[in-house]
């Protein structure tokens, strides 16, 4: 059984987190400060902090990594091996601590989406597969060489909501594997391939997610469902004669020959609300209009009438 340092601080890593410390010692649990979030501006723990605290495993969460009493603490507890999932960079002066190493579990098939947001990239692209990657790291963001990889499906249908969950559960399962291999030294990295043409998974900002209805029809649907819950992609529209923002979650991409304006709301027989767009129609299904509440299409059209939404 292993000694190992954890670090990590989304939800994403919680499963992950748990089935280590079922199959091996964890010995610590490193991860963000708290921070004041809410209108009360309380300060709130990262849910990784919970997790491990319910696990009766000791937690600590550096303002800075090269801390020199964060440095000597990490040292004192000897670890063989630290595991990194969804984490911030790690200068070397920690990741060389371990005697085995230290390892980052990636939601991508490396070196493919290297960056803050694969999820997101792989769908947005219009991907047909994905999957985890653990690698060992170095000096660079996900450069290091890579240990296992599993390949997961995505679905015509899944959003980054449910792909990240996907993702999340597979991924603990090969951060498992990855542990077990490297403690009966029963695996070797590889380095990873550059050949290919590799694509990058930058973060993603407010900007980034506002949509083109130029685009084709299918590209809008994959950039709504990349974004989908959050950050949420979006449009500026004017709601009853007045300017402002609408979010859109989900959506269905209907081909179908119009002659509509792109871009234009148009009127539906049977209560959709629909988008022109090139090659067919985008079919709101559930949005979100600025300072409101998050409402499927049957609920908005309950509410209001089609002509109180226009999109530009």
């Amino acid at each position: 059984m292993l000694n190992i340092i954890f670090m990590g601080t989304p939800d994403f890593a919680i499963p992950s987190l748990e089935l280590l410390h079922k199959h091996h010692n964890v010995t610590a649990v490193v991860t963000a400060p708290d921070k004041p979030a809410g209108r009360g501006k309380k300060l709130k723990s990262a849910s990784v902090k919970n997790a491990a605290l319910s696990l009766d495993i000791p937690v600590y969460q550096p303002d800075k990594m090269k801390d020199e009493a964060f440095i000597n603490a990490m040292k004192a507890l000897a670890p063989d091996l630290m595991v990194v999932v969804a984490f911030r960079m790690l200068p070397a002066i920690i990741w060389e601590i371990p005697r085995i190493g230290t390892f980052n579990l990636h939601a991508s098939l490396l070196p493919q989406y290297r960056g803050a947001a694969p999820i997101n990239h792989a769908i947005i692209n219009g991907e047909k597969e994905t999957g985890n990657t653990t690698f060992f790291i170095d000096e660079k963001i996900d450069t290091g060489n890579v240990l296992l990889q599993e390949k997961i499906d995505i679905l015509e249908t899944d959003t980054v909501g449910s792909l990240h969950d996907k993702l999340m559960i597979s991924g603990a399962d090969l951060v498992l594997k990855t542990v077990n291999k490297l403690e009966t030294n029963s695996i070797k990295p590889l380095k990873q391939n550059t050949d290919l043409e590799i694509r990058s998974a930058p973060k993603i900002f407010k900007a980034d997610c506002e949509i083109d209805w130029s685009l084709e029809g299918k590209t809008i649907y994959n950039k709504i469902r990349g974004l989908s819950p959050y950050p949420g992609a979006w449009t500026n529209i004017r709601f009853r004669d007045k300017a402002s923002s609408m979010k859109i979650l989900n959506t269905k991409f209907i081909t179908q020959n119009h002659n509509a304006e792109i871009g234009q709301i148009i009127q539906s027989e049977n209560d959709k609300i629909l988008v022109a767009v090139k090659n067919g129609l985008i079919q709101i299904l559930e949005l979100q209009i600025q300072s409101k509440k998050r409402i499927s299409d049957t609920q908005f059209l309950n509410g209001y009438k089609l002509e109180d939404l226009k999109i530009y």
